[in-house]
């Protein structure tokens, strides 16, 4: 099973019959050195639908920490900054649209490879075990959006957060994965 694999079958809590089969898994607390961030979007319909706790414990069960979060109406101009690379693209109006048609919930996870690991536990609509699979209606109400590359989050967190909002603290279980 390739890393990317590995992501994915660890995605789910561990010890449920058909939820996740054993064998290796992707790890969030990492020594300072290994550590890196991303940006995780709960959608206005994630919120509709009451979906956030679901959502933030499959990061919290994967052993990733939670640096910063916020809940807030998304503006017109924070969404478009957010999205400019898809400026020319026929679906922009209909994604600001319904990026500003409710609250959203931004969030920057930390851990080791947390930006692949969570692309990959995000997956697409029709990937069972994943978060839009197991809980997105419709591809245009995807619930989550995630950051694509290390480059791109750390973009993108500066977009929703200023530097003092990101919290450091140190996770307990850190020792308990990696060792003293």
């Amino acid at each position: 099973m390739g890393s990317l694999g590995r992501c994915l079958a660890r995605s789910l809590p561990r010890g449920q019959p058909g939820l996740s089969p054993p064998g290796p898994r992707c790890y969030g607390s990492a020594p300072a050195a290994l550590q890196e961030k991303t940006l995780l979007l709960a959608k206005p319909d994630a919120l509709q639908r009451r979906l956030l706790g679901d959502i933030i414990q499959r990061f919290e069960r994967r052993g990733f920490q939670l640096v910063a979060m916020k809940l807030l109406q998304a503006d017109r101009s924070l969404v478009e900054q957010h999205y400019e690379q898809l400026r020319l693209k026929p679906f922009y109006p209909a994604l600001v649209a319904y990026m500003t048609s409710g609250p959203v919930v931004a969030m920057v996870w930390e851990g080791y490879d947390v930006v692949r690991c969570t692309r990959a536990m995000v997956g697409d609509s029709s990937a069972v075990g994943t978060i839009r699979g197991d809980l997105s209606v419709h591809i245009t109400r995807n619930v989550v959006h995630a950051s694509d590359s290390v480059e791109t989050a750390q973009r993108e967190i500066g977009v929703w957060f200023r530097r003092d909002e990101l919290v450091a603290w140190d996770s307990r279980d850190r020792d308990d994965i990696y060792g003293p």
